[in-house]
């Protein structure tokens, strides 16, 4: 079974506004990598609590052959930076990986 990681901002963890419609929309999300019988890890992190650390020991944990980006990392401008970390960080631990991007949790 193919297996993929899935990067992400944790909703719970961003001040000032709902996590829980982003919290079901990942549960749904979940639920289609089942149906389509993708085996999927997800990493969620926490802005103030070394993201990269984060994402690089869940790079660590498997071979992975697709890592999508959320689009919370990817659009948010002021994220650009973190972003592309992001993006040398799959290249350098995960380079056989497809990097993909959602639009939506």
């Amino acid at each position: 079974m193919a297996r993929v990681l899935v990067v992400g901002l944790d909703p719970a963890k961003i001040q000032g506004w709902d996590p829980a419609p982003v919290q079901a929309a990942i549960g749904r999300g979940r639920a289609r990598f089942d149906d389509l019988g993708l085996y999927a890890d997800w990493c969620l992190v926490d802005l103030d609590a070394d993201p990269a650390g984060t994402i690089e020991a869940a790079l660590a944990r498997a071979d992975y052959a697709c890592v999508v980006i959320g689009a919370g990392i990817r659009t948010h401008e002021p994220l650009l930076e973190f972003f592309e970390t992001v993006l040398n960080l799959v290249h350098q631990a995960a380079p056989g990986a497809a990097i993909a991007f959602d639009r939506t949790p």
